[in-house]
């Protein structure tokens, strides 16, 4: 018939976790964006719909702040 593919497992939101996000954080801010600067996207990072528009939120705020590039 077909050959069996495992599945993948799906990506827990570590924001979910307990995991806390602060804007002023560079380092851990940086795995929410690219190399270019861009917001990744849900399937990339693994957060929950609610969670990544906080995500979307913190970005946009450490960039006004001068913590993160607009672009790279």
């Amino acid at each position: 018939m077909g050959e069996f593919k495992p599945r993948r497992r799906k990506k827990v939101c570590a924001l979910c976790e307990g995991k806390k996000l602060n804007f002023l954080d560079a380092e851990e801010m940086s795995q929410y964006i690219n190399e270019k600067g861009k917001i990744l996207p849900r399937r990339a990072t693994g957060t929950c719909a609610e969670h990544q528009r906080v995500v979307a939120r913190e970005v946009k705020r450490a960039r006004m702040m001068a913590v993160l590039p607009f672009t790279k």
